[in-house]
């Protein structure tokens, strides 16, 4: 394994860039739904799907396009546990004119909806429905398409700042997570909201797949809040909520473990409306005051990057799902996007990095603003330091839905080498 791993680690890989510096902005943004109907079992993970006998909310691909003269980057965001890279190409495929390399696919990350990783069930068949993942490829195809349609002149506003209330929490260290929101705001020449995009770190997950209900979760209200304030598209990108940062419905006054910090949880729609609502509230608040740029700085570059897969359980999900992933000899490769977005860097993950990895991202971007965008272009499980991996009991979960040991070094070394870069091209 050791060896694997840092053949893989020193593979050199090809950059892609998009450059539009200084440009007039264009944006467009549109969403459809992709709630299954009839109702399908929801998946928190590998496993048997839970059966479902209702839904709350709308599960949605909401997707944002930002044109700079003839460059072009598309944001998607979509309401499923996660969005692999081999469903991206087939959105990218159904869009004309579009390049893989300017489409990013994030999931919120809820636990109660289908699963469109079609996992294999141990049995020679898979847990996921292939004509509602189909569907959901077209209708995700679907508004990047409207949100084409929708491009207009644009000026842009980007602000972070802690988020205030009881919204999310660690489940392993209560007081361990990333309080940063970040939001993006595009409005058009006469003020009008087009997008509000929210990321922030934390588990959707209020529900749970257990509760027989197909549902965006918190998300929905964060959306809708968001929307019914102020107007426009408003969209969530996930950050680094592996291991466990998981939304804070805890009943404080009822604890199920006092020694070790437990508590029962409120899983109720009203409690998903309750942290939906708080986060829409500190969304506007935070970018309230920042000031919007009509010309905003825009480039992304990108790479492919190879990872090794040391996970039993997750290989047998690469090489025995139906949706054909592609892969080498042990290994997967996704692309991971920076984005220089006027003041701010966004990096993307492919998957669920731990709140420590995300720290020190942030901390090494060299934006103004540093955002993380996980779970998008894949969702390749945990991704834990090697010093974290299988070392104590509390992570053998986490360290055992992982890609392997070198997971977490390797999307580090490749994060910091594209911001290196996004520097020289300053």
């Amino acid at each position: 394994m050791y060896q694997r791993s840092i053949v893989f680690s020193l593979f050199v890989l090809a950059l892609s860039a998009v450059d539009a510096w200084a440009s007039p902005l264009r944006v467009g943004a549109a969403k459809v739904r992709i709630t299954p109907d009839p109702l399908l079992p929801v998946s928190g993970g590998m496993g048997v799907p839970n059966p479902t006998t209702q839904k709350l909310g709308e599960l949605t691909a909401r997707a944002m396009v930002i044109e700079s003269g003839s460059s072009r980057m598309v944001f998607v965001s979509v309401d499923l546990l996660g969005f692999p890279s081999v469903l991206i190409s087939r959105v990218a495929a159904l869009v004309p004119g579009l390049e893989i390399e300017q489409l990013m696919v994030s999931a919120t990350h809820t636990h109660s909806a289908p699963d469109v990783y079609a996992f294999p069930d141990g049995q020679g068949g898979h847990t996921g429905d292939l004509k509602y993942i189909d569907f959901v490829v077209q209708q995700t195809a679907m508004a990047i398409k409207l949100a084409l349609a929708e491009l207009k002149p644009a000026k842009l506003r980007i602000a972070t700042d802690e988020a205030q209330g009881k919204i999310a929490y660690n489940y392993y260290a209560p007081d361990l997570y990333d309080r940063r929101m970040s939001v993006i705001q595009a409005c058009d020449t006469q003020g009008t909201v087009i997008v509000t995009l929210v990321n922030y770190a934390i588990h959707p997950e209020v529900l749970g797949a257990d509760q027989g209900i197909v549902s965006p979760d918190l998300i929905g209200p964060l959306c809708e809040q968001i929307e019914g304030q102020v107007g426009g598209l408003a969209m969530f990108v996930n950050g680094a909520q592996g291991g466990m940062i998981t939304a804070d419905n805890r009943k404080l006054d009822e604890p199920s473990d006092p020694q070790r910090g437990y508590w029962h949880d409120a899983r109720t729609w009203e409690e998903c409306q309750r942290i939906g609502n708080t986060m829409a509230a500190e969304a506007l608040r935070i970018i309230s005051t920042a000031t919007f740029k009509a010309e905003p700085r825009f480039r992304s570059l990108s790479r492919e990057v190879t990872f090794p897969v040391d996970s039993d359980a997750l290989w047998q999900v690469v090489v025995h799902s139906p949706l054909n992933y592609p892969h080498g000899e042990h290994t997967v490769t996704s692309r991971i996007h920076m984005i220089q977005l006027d003041s701010a860097r966004i990096l993307t993950i492919p998957g669920e990095a731990l709140p420590n990895i995300g720290f020190y991202l942030k901390r090494k971007l060299g934006g103004e603003q540093n955002l993380l965008f996980g779970l998008t272009n894949d969702a390749f499980g945990y991704i834990l330091t090697k010093e974290d991996f299988n070392s104590f009991a509390r992570y053998n979960y986490v360290s055992r839905v992982s890609l392997g040991e070198m997971t977490g070094e390797i999307l580090i070394r490749n994060a910091l080498e594209l911001a290196a870069l996004a520097d020289a091209n300053n």
